[in-house]
């Protein structure tokens, strides 16, 4: 069975790779999706941030790492999924994705959004949060890998 995680992954956290090995062990194969929005400000463009999420990824055998300027669940006919996993750390974002899955569920319903906690060491890691820390020099080497921190600090270096 393979499953989709969405995101925009701007930046990769051990968030994010704390649902990506766990539900690794889960499904058959997990595609991992960043999202593009023209519409959003990134730190990193699309493909920075699938090149770090590949690096970061490359030890999962069953794990991929893709792009995506459409809605979510028409890459999910595309390929063939009819799962979304969506990482949560707090009722906050268990109302956002809530919702969003009734959105998707309406468009497609073949596809089940499946809520993944992650492990309550990352509950406050939050990307935005991180850019913040990083921008104002602060230690971010707890919150996400060390070529994401390094990649972080390059781009306020500029």
């Amino acid at each position: 069975m393979l499953a989709v995680f969405p995101g925009s992954f701007d930046p990769p956290t051990y968030g994010h790779l704390n649902i990506i090995e766990r539900s690794s062990r889960l499904f058959d194969k997990i595609d991992v999706v960043v999202s593009v929005n023209p519409d959003k400000s990134y730190l990193f463009s699309d493909t920075e941030r699938v090149a770090m999420l590949e690096e970061l990824t490359k030890d999962f055998k069953n794990v991929t790492v893709h792009k995506c300027n459409t809605l979510i669940v028409d890459y999910c006919s595309k390929v063939g999924a009819n799962v979304l996993l969506r990482g949560i750390r707090n009722t906050n974002d268990f109302s956002y994705e809530f919702d969003l899955s009734l959105v998707n569920r309406s468009l497609n319903s073949r596809v089940e959004t499946l809520f993944v906690p992650t492990e309550q060491r990352y509950f406050l890691i939050r990307s935005s949060s991180i850019k913040e820390l990083a921008r104002f020099g602060g230690d971010i080497s707890g919150m996400v890998p060390p070529n994401v921190a390094e990649a972080i600090k390059a781009k306020y270096k500029k």
